[in-house]
Protein backbone atom coordinates (compact mmCIF):
# COMPACT_ATOMS: atom_id res chain seq x y z
CA UNK A 1 0.00 0.00 0.00
CA UNK A 2 3.08 2.68 -0.35
CA UNK A 3 3.28 4.92 2.18
CA UNK A 4 1.00 4.08 4.98
CA UNK A 5 0.64 6.68 8.06
CA UNK A 6 -0.68 5.31 11.20
CA UNK A 7 -3.96 7.57 11.32
CA UNK A 8 -6.16 5.80 14.10
CA UNK A 9 -9.09 6.69 15.87
CA UNK A 10 -8.67 4.67 18.73
CA UNK A 11 -5.35 4.90 20.66
CA UNK A 12 -6.63 4.06 24.56
CA UNK A 13 -5.63 5.57 27.63
CA UNK A 14 -1.93 5.69 29.76
CA UNK A 15 -3.41 5.12 32.62
CA UNK A 16 -5.71 1.86 31.40
CA UNK A 17 -6.85 -0.27 34.53
CA UNK A 18 -8.37 -3.69 33.25
CA UNK A 19 -9.99 -4.54 36.32
CA UNK A 20 -11.11 -1.08 36.76
CA UNK A 21 -13.08 -1.36 33.47
CA UNK A 22 -13.87 -5.15 34.17
CA UNK A 23 -15.77 -3.79 36.88
CA UNK A 24 -17.48 -0.98 35.20
CA UNK A 25 -18.81 -3.14 32.66
CA UNK A 26 -20.18 -5.57 35.34
CA UNK A 27 -22.30 -2.90 36.77
CA UNK A 28 -23.13 -1.60 33.35
CA UNK A 29 -24.66 -5.16 32.99
CA UNK A 30 -25.99 -5.85 36.47
CA UNK A 31 -29.77 -5.51 37.75
CA UNK A 32 -32.72 -4.33 35.96
CA UNK A 33 -31.63 -3.06 32.17
CA UNK A 34 -28.50 -2.15 30.91
CA UNK A 35 -26.56 0.82 30.34
CA UNK A 36 -25.23 0.93 26.99
CA UNK A 37 -23.76 3.98 26.79
CA UNK A 38 -21.04 3.46 29.57
CA UNK A 39 -19.98 -0.09 27.55
CA UNK A 40 -19.97 1.98 24.77
CA UNK A 41 -17.60 4.36 26.26
CA UNK A 42 -15.17 1.33 27.56
CA UNK A 43 -15.17 -0.55 24.99
CA UNK A 44 -14.83 2.31 21.63
CA UNK A 45 -11.76 3.94 23.73
CA UNK A 46 -9.69 0.95 24.49
CA UNK A 47 -7.32 -0.64 21.74
CA UNK A 48 -7.63 -4.05 21.06
CA UNK A 49 -4.62 -5.06 23.17
CA UNK A 50 -6.33 -3.76 26.02
CA UNK A 51 -9.94 -5.06 24.98
CA UNK A 52 -8.52 -8.36 25.16
CA UNK A 53 -6.51 -8.00 28.43
CA UNK A 54 -10.41 -6.81 29.65
CA UNK A 55 -11.89 -10.47 27.85
CA UNK A 56 -9.63 -12.67 29.75
CA UNK A 57 -10.06 -10.37 33.18
CA UNK A 58 -13.20 -10.38 33.52
CA UNK A 59 -14.03 -14.09 33.22
CA UNK A 60 -11.57 -14.33 35.94
CA UNK A 61 -13.26 -11.43 38.21
CA UNK A 62 -17.09 -12.66 37.54
CA UNK A 63 -16.76 -16.03 36.59
CA UNK A 64 -18.60 -15.69 32.84
CA UNK A 65 -17.16 -14.68 29.42
CA UNK A 66 -17.94 -11.22 28.57
CA UNK A 67 -18.94 -11.71 25.74
CA UNK A 68 -21.23 -14.23 26.71
CA UNK A 69 -22.72 -11.64 29.03
CA UNK A 70 -22.88 -8.69 26.29
CA UNK A 71 -24.66 -11.16 23.98
CA UNK A 72 -27.44 -11.91 27.21
CA UNK A 73 -27.77 -8.17 27.40
CA UNK A 74 -27.75 -6.74 23.75
CA UNK A 75 -29.21 -7.55 20.31
CA UNK A 76 -28.96 -6.53 17.19
CA UNK A 77 -25.97 -4.60 14.78
CA UNK A 78 -25.46 -2.92 18.20
CA UNK A 79 -24.19 -6.50 19.49
CA UNK A 80 -22.64 -7.59 16.79
CA UNK A 81 -20.66 -4.42 16.64
CA UNK A 82 -19.51 -4.60 20.50
CA UNK A 83 -18.42 -8.52 19.81
CA UNK A 84 -16.60 -7.77 16.75
CA UNK A 85 -14.45 -5.46 19.17
CA UNK A 86 -13.86 -7.72 21.44
CA UNK A 87 -12.42 -10.22 18.51
CA UNK A 88 -8.73 -9.68 17.48
CA UNK A 89 -9.05 -8.65 14.14
CA UNK A 90 -7.80 -11.84 12.22
CA UNK A 91 -10.70 -13.57 14.23
CA UNK A 92 -13.23 -10.80 13.42
CA UNK A 93 -12.29 -11.54 9.34
CA UNK A 94 -11.90 -15.40 9.80
CA UNK A 95 -15.74 -15.16 11.05
CA UNK A 96 -16.78 -12.78 8.45
CA UNK A 97 -14.98 -15.24 5.39
CA UNK A 98 -16.97 -18.48 7.14
CA UNK A 99 -20.41 -16.48 7.36
CA UNK A 100 -19.64 -16.20 3.63
CA UNK A 101 -19.02 -19.00 2.88
CA UNK A 102 -21.16 -21.18 5.26
CA UNK A 103 -24.91 -22.15 3.75
CA UNK A 104 -26.13 -22.24 0.37
CA UNK A 105 -24.23 -19.44 -1.90
CA UNK A 106 -21.24 -17.67 -1.74
CA UNK A 107 -20.58 -13.87 -1.16
CA UNK A 108 -17.99 -13.12 -3.14
CA UNK A 109 -17.89 -9.43 -2.25
CA UNK A 110 -16.59 -10.35 1.40
CA UNK A 111 -14.18 -13.00 0.05
CA UNK A 112 -12.50 -10.10 -2.26
CA UNK A 113 -12.83 -7.68 0.51
CA UNK A 114 -10.60 -9.32 3.28
CA UNK A 115 -8.55 -11.82 0.59
CA UNK A 116 -7.55 -9.24 -1.82
CA UNK A 117 -6.67 -6.55 0.63
CA UNK A 118 -4.72 -8.05 3.75
CA UNK A 119 -1.34 -8.73 4.09
CA UNK A 120 0.69 -12.18 3.97
CA UNK A 121 1.09 -11.52 7.43
CA UNK A 122 -2.58 -10.86 8.47
CA UNK A 123 -3.65 -13.29 6.24
CA UNK A 124 -1.14 -16.29 8.06
CA UNK A 125 -3.00 -14.84 11.06
CA UNK A 126 -6.53 -14.94 9.46
CA UNK A 127 -5.94 -19.02 8.51
CA UNK A 128 -4.74 -19.69 12.17
CA UNK A 129 -7.64 -18.02 13.70
CA UNK A 130 -10.28 -19.56 11.06
CA UNK A 131 -8.36 -23.17 11.93
CA UNK A 132 -9.01 -22.69 15.46
CA UNK A 133 -11.87 -21.09 15.60
CA UNK A 134 -14.17 -23.10 12.92
CA UNK A 135 -11.21 -26.63 13.03
CA UNK A 136 -11.60 -26.17 9.26
CA UNK A 137 -9.22 -25.35 6.59
CA UNK A 138 -9.50 -21.71 4.91
CA UNK A 139 -7.87 -22.97 1.64
CA UNK A 140 -10.09 -25.98 1.47
CA UNK A 141 -13.16 -23.81 2.13
CA UNK A 142 -12.17 -21.00 -0.29
CA UNK A 143 -11.37 -24.03 -2.89
CA UNK A 144 -15.05 -25.66 -2.29
CA UNK A 145 -16.48 -22.70 -2.56
CA UNK A 146 -15.49 -21.23 -5.75
CA UNK A 147 -14.38 -21.68 -8.89
CA UNK A 148 -12.73 -21.22 -11.95
CA UNK A 149 -9.91 -18.16 -12.58
CA UNK A 150 -11.94 -16.13 -9.17
CA UNK A 151 -10.81 -19.47 -7.18
CA UNK A 152 -7.03 -19.54 -8.38
CA UNK A 153 -6.31 -15.74 -7.62
CA UNK A 154 -8.28 -16.26 -4.12
CA UNK A 155 -6.25 -19.60 -3.34
CA UNK A 156 -2.81 -17.42 -4.63
CA UNK A 157 -4.06 -14.86 -2.25
CA UNK A 158 -5.17 -17.31 0.85
CA UNK A 159 -1.44 -18.40 0.44
CA UNK A 160 0.25 -15.38 1.10
CA UNK A 161 2.98 -15.16 -1.78
CA UNK A 162 3.07 -12.04 -2.03
CA UNK A 163 6.49 -10.57 -2.52
CA UNK A 164 6.43 -7.43 0.46
CA UNK A 165 9.80 -6.13 -0.17
CA UNK A 166 10.31 -2.38 -0.64
CA UNK A 167 12.95 -3.16 -4.17
CA UNK A 168 11.17 -2.03 -7.35
CA UNK A 169 12.77 -4.08 -10.46
CA UNK A 170 12.26 -1.69 -13.59
CA UNK A 171 13.32 -4.37 -15.92
CA UNK A 172 10.98 -7.07 -14.38
CA UNK A 173 8.19 -4.33 -14.43
CA UNK A 174 8.81 -3.68 -17.93
CA UNK A 175 8.50 -7.50 -18.74
CA UNK A 176 5.74 -8.23 -16.32
CA UNK A 177 3.51 -5.79 -18.28
CA UNK A 178 4.53 -6.47 -21.65
CA UNK A 179 3.01 -9.97 -20.63
CA UNK A 180 -0.02 -8.77 -19.60
CA UNK A 181 -0.70 -6.63 -22.30
CA UNK A 182 0.15 -9.61 -24.66
CA UNK A 183 -2.18 -12.09 -22.63
CA UNK A 184 -4.95 -9.61 -23.19
CA UNK A 185 -5.15 -6.96 -24.30
CA UNK A 186 -2.72 -7.62 -27.27
CA UNK A 187 -3.99 -10.47 -28.38
CA UNK A 188 -6.01 -11.64 -31.17
CA UNK A 189 -8.53 -13.92 -29.19
CA UNK A 190 -9.19 -14.38 -25.58
CA UNK A 191 -7.52 -13.68 -22.55
CA UNK A 192 -4.98 -15.54 -20.62
CA UNK A 193 -6.04 -14.52 -16.99
CA UNK A 194 -3.40 -16.50 -15.74
CA UNK A 195 -0.82 -14.07 -16.07
CA UNK A 196 -2.71 -11.00 -14.49
CA UNK A 197 -3.55 -13.57 -11.45
CA UNK A 198 0.66 -14.34 -11.48
CA UNK A 199 1.40 -10.58 -11.41
CA UNK A 200 -1.69 -9.05 -9.08
CA UNK A 201 -1.06 -11.92 -6.56
CA UNK A 202 2.42 -12.08 -5.91
CA UNK A 203 4.30 -8.82 -6.88
CA UNK A 204 4.82 -6.53 -4.17
CA UNK A 205 2.47 -3.11 -4.20
CA UNK A 206 5.34 -0.58 -5.22
CA UNK A 207 6.27 -3.02 -7.71
CA UNK A 208 2.69 -3.40 -8.50
CA UNK A 209 2.87 0.38 -9.14
CA UNK A 210 5.43 0.48 -11.49
CA UNK A 211 3.96 -2.25 -13.40
CA UNK A 212 0.60 -0.30 -14.03
CA UNK A 213 2.76 3.07 -15.21
CA UNK A 214 4.56 0.52 -17.68
CA UNK A 215 1.43 -0.71 -18.94
CA UNK A 216 -0.14 2.44 -19.51
CA UNK A 217 2.96 3.53 -21.47
CA UNK A 218 2.87 0.11 -23.74
CA UNK A 219 -1.10 -0.25 -24.20
CA UNK A 220 -1.87 3.92 -24.15
CA UNK A 221 -4.45 3.24 -21.43
CA UNK A 222 -4.47 2.24 -17.76
CA UNK A 223 -4.33 -1.10 -16.59
CA UNK A 224 -7.72 -0.70 -14.77
CA UNK A 225 -9.03 0.21 -18.41
CA UNK A 226 -7.74 -3.50 -19.52
CA UNK A 227 -8.90 -5.15 -16.21
CA UNK A 228 -12.66 -3.57 -17.72
CA UNK A 229 -12.29 -5.08 -21.26
CA UNK A 230 -10.71 -7.93 -20.30
CA UNK A 231 -12.36 -9.36 -17.64
CA UNK A 232 -16.09 -9.50 -16.07
CA UNK A 233 -18.17 -10.52 -12.76
CA UNK A 234 -16.65 -11.70 -9.88
CA UNK A 235 -12.80 -12.09 -11.28
CA UNK A 236 -13.25 -8.54 -12.50
CA UNK A 237 -13.97 -6.85 -9.07
CA UNK A 238 -11.21 -8.80 -7.34
CA UNK A 239 -8.53 -7.76 -10.00
CA UNK A 240 -10.38 -4.15 -9.14
CA UNK A 241 -9.69 -4.13 -5.43
CA UNK A 242 -6.12 -5.28 -5.38
CA UNK A 243 -5.46 -2.42 -8.18
CA UNK A 244 -7.48 0.19 -5.91
CA UNK A 245 -5.38 -0.82 -2.88
CA UNK A 246 -2.20 -0.56 -4.77
CA UNK A 247 -3.11 3.12 -6.24
CA UNK A 248 -5.26 4.83 -3.04
CA UNK A 249 -6.23 2.17 -0.59
CA UNK A 250 -7.71 5.24 1.44
CA UNK A 251 -10.08 5.54 -1.88
CA UNK A 252 -10.29 2.40 -1.71
CA UNK A 253 -12.16 2.16 2.07
CA UNK A 254 -14.02 5.53 1.46
CA UNK A 255 -15.57 3.97 -1.50
CA UNK A 256 -16.54 0.86 0.25
CA UNK A 257 -18.51 2.99 3.96
CA UNK A 258 -19.72 5.53 1.06
CA UNK A 259 -20.89 2.31 -0.51
CA UNK A 260 -22.75 0.52 2.36
CA UNK A 261 -25.05 4.03 3.35
CA UNK A 262 -26.23 4.74 -0.48
CA UNK A 263 -29.19 4.01 -1.82
CA UNK A 264 -32.31 2.30 -0.26
CA UNK A 265 -31.19 0.62 3.02
CA UNK A 266 -27.63 0.61 5.00
CA UNK A 267 -25.41 -2.25 4.74
CA UNK A 268 -24.72 -2.78 8.56
CA UNK A 269 -22.50 -5.25 8.08
CA UNK A 270 -20.11 -3.83 6.01
CA UNK A 271 -19.77 -0.45 8.06
CA UNK A 272 -18.99 -2.53 10.98
CA UNK A 273 -16.31 -4.40 9.20
CA UNK A 274 -14.43 -1.38 7.74
CA UNK A 275 -14.44 1.28 10.41
CA UNK A 276 -13.99 -1.36 13.26
CA UNK A 277 -11.43 -3.04 10.63
CA UNK A 278 -9.79 0.15 10.25
CA UNK A 279 -10.18 2.15 13.68
CA UNK A 280 -6.31 0.98 14.67
CA UNK A 281 -4.46 1.68 11.45
CA UNK A 282 -5.86 4.57 9.20
CA UNK A 283 -9.63 5.04 10.15
CA UNK A 284 -8.53 8.90 10.40
CA UNK A 285 -6.76 9.18 6.88
CA UNK A 286 -9.57 7.30 5.72
CA UNK A 287 -11.99 9.92 6.88
CA UNK A 288 -10.02 13.18 5.47
CA UNK A 289 -10.40 10.91 1.63
CA UNK A 290 -14.54 10.54 2.38
CA UNK A 291 -14.32 13.75 2.20
CA UNK A 292 -12.22 14.85 -0.44
CA UNK A 293 -14.49 12.38 -2.18
CA UNK A 294 -17.57 12.75 -1.62
CA UNK A 295 -17.89 16.01 -0.08
CA UNK A 296 -19.38 14.66 2.82
CA UNK A 297 -18.52 14.26 6.86
CA UNK A 298 -18.42 10.52 6.91
CA UNK A 299 -19.34 11.49 10.75
CA UNK A 300 -22.10 13.16 9.59
CA UNK A 301 -23.16 10.42 7.14
CA UNK A 302 -23.14 7.65 9.80
CA UNK A 303 -25.20 10.11 12.28
CA UNK A 304 -27.51 10.25 9.29
CA UNK A 305 -27.87 6.39 8.42
CA UNK A 306 -27.58 4.80 11.59
CA UNK A 307 -29.60 4.51 14.97
CA UNK A 308 -29.54 4.29 18.33
CA UNK A 309 -26.42 2.55 20.16
CA UNK A 310 -24.98 1.18 17.43
CA UNK A 311 -24.89 5.03 15.90
CA UNK A 312 -23.36 5.86 18.91
CA UNK A 313 -20.97 3.10 19.34
CA UNK A 314 -19.80 4.09 15.56
CA UNK A 315 -19.73 7.33 16.46
CA UNK A 316 -17.45 6.98 19.42
CA UNK A 317 -15.16 5.46 16.96
CA UNK A 318 -14.81 7.60 14.36
CA UNK A 319 -14.51 11.21 16.14
CA UNK A 320 -16.26 14.29 14.94
CA UNK A 321 -13.94 16.05 13.00
CA UNK A 322 -14.35 19.04 14.97
CA UNK A 323 -13.28 17.16 17.83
Amino acid sequence: MGNVEATPTIEGPEDFDAERDCNRLDSAMDGCGTNERAIIRIITRRTQIQRQAIKVLFEELHGEPLVDRLKGELSGDFEEAVVALLDLRAVHDARALRKAMAGPGTNDEILIEILCTRSNENLNKIRLAYAEVFDRSLADDVRDDTSGDFKHLLMALVLGERDELFDVDEDAAQEDAQNIFDAGEGRWFGTDEDEFTKVLATRGYLQLRMIFNKYADIAGNSFEDAIGSETSGNLHDAYMAIVAMVNDHLGYYAQKLHSAMRGVGTDEDALTRHIIGRCEIDLGAIKDRYEEMYGKDLYQDVEDECSNDYKRLLLNIIHDNDD
